[in-house]
């Protein structure tokens, strides 16, 4: 079975807001053996829906929708599935119950429109959110699977968890593996798995992920069990580490942020961090690894020149001297919040995120700090980017230079 995304929104398309659905379905699907083929994205208009839910139907046997269901005037999948189903949309006065207990409980009265949320495709099933109000419904269209579902990602994900994916038919015989290489350029590491790729056994596949902090590596086996696939994707992967491993010092089978955490974790060490550009990037991108309470120390964001100093400690003469964007500096930032909040390593960023140069200093020159026990030293980098991307360069920069001394 394949399937496509259809993905609703005004808002996706005029660049307001990041489609984060489709990307997030297409990597759960897969590991569930259903490849999506197509992602459609479709303004909030009953027609233009229409027109993409029938040409879906036709190629896929599962179609999931995104989007639409709320609460405004703009919300209109739900009529748009009933046009096409020959169908009316009605209210389910159970969900309206739910709706009436989720305001009585904060002690107000749904706003007006609220209860929209409670109106259905009539013979459509209804899917619990476990994470928002507005359900997911699940319907057929001809010989097609059609799933609706909320825009907002913590909900679809939280449905889609709960309702859609258990039902779909077991993966087995399809097995994935995935390497992360950091700091490395997609091209770079397609050339280093040029042989491998070349001499695939049959039923193994490659897919490459790039991201402004890493490559994903990903590959895929497919075999009549379970046990086949895994036996005839072991050799690849190793092989695959391998020629990575000759290119960059860090070859993860997780994402740079777990890594990290692991790492520290299995030492037994914490980790402060001091960010000057960065603005607290750094930081986050650890916290958002579940675990990482027990490594991270806290982060201190000196954005000021004064704070560097009346915080961190950094020389004010060394300040005065050459200004925050300094080698010197970096590691000065890095042994002071290292010693401020008692941790066995210490990470630190500044830099210019530009667009324009600062203190005499080119957009995108960026300085990274780490101090551990034993060991200590500074990256100075080049980064051609616009803002955001000289920021998400520094937090890789920084994570990965922790990361290598970890082992």
């Amino acid at each position: 079975m394949h399937a496509e995304v259809v993905c609703v929104g005004d808002e996706l398309l005029s660049g307001r807001v990041a489609d984060a659905n489709a990307a997030w379905l297409g990597a759960r699907l897969a590991e569930h053996g259903v490849p999506v083929l197509r992602s459609t994205v479709v303004p909030d208009d009953v027609p233009a829906i229409v027109e993409a839910l029938t040409g879906a139907a036709a190629r896929a046997g599962l179609v999931v929708v995104t989007g639409g269901l709320g609460a405004t005037s703009d919300d209109v999948t739900r009529d748009a599935l009933a046009a096409v189903l020959g169908t009316r949309v009605v209210r389910d006065r159970a969900v309206e119950d739910v709706l009436r207990r989720r305001y009585a409980e904060r002690g107000a009265e749904p706003p007006v429109g609220a209860l929209r949320m409670a109106d259905v495709v009539e013979g459509a099933e209804v899917l619990p959110n476990p994470a928002g109000a507005a359900p997911g419904l699940r319907a057929r269209m001809g010989s097609a699977q059609v799933v609706l579902l909320p825009g907002v990602p913590s909900e679809v994900r939280a449905i889609a968890e709960a309702s859609v994916l258990p039902g779909l038919p077991a993966a087995a015989g399809l097995v994935t593996r995935a390497l992360h290489v950091p700091r490395t350029p997609e091209s770079a590491v397609g050339a280093a798995l040029a042989g491998l790729e070349a001499a695939l056994p049959p039923g193994v596949r490659v897919a490459y992920l790039a991201s402004r902090t890493e490559v994903e590596v990903r590959l895929t086996a497919a075999a009549a069990a379970t046990t086949a696939a895994e036996a005839l994707l072991e050799p690849v992967v190793a092989d695959a580490r391998a020629a990575l491993a000759a290119l960059s010092p860090i070859v993860d089978d997780v994402p740079l942020p777990v890594a990290v955490v692991r790492r520290l974790t299995a030492r037994e060490e914490t980790v402060a961090v001091a960010e000057s550009l960065t603005g607290g990037l750094v930081t986050g991108a650890l916290t958002s690894v579940p675990g990482s309470s027990a490594v991270l120390r806290g982060g201190v964001v000196a954005y000021a020149t004064a704070v560097k100093a009346s915080v961190l400690g950094v020389d004010a003469a060394l300040l005065a001297e050459r200004g925050a964007v300094d080698p010197d500096v970096a590691l000065a930032m890095a042994h002071g919040v290292r010693a401020l909040l008692g941790a066995e390593w210490g990470v630190s960023t500044t830099g210019v995120a530009g667009p324009g140069p600062s203190e005499g200093k080119p957009a995108g020159e960026v300085h990274v700090g780490v101090v551990g026990p034993g060991v200590q030293g500074v990256e100075s980098l080049q980064f051609r980017a616009e803002r955001d991307g000289v920021r998400a360069s520094s937090v890789a920069a920084a994570l990965a230079s922790l990361r290598e001394r970890l082992g």
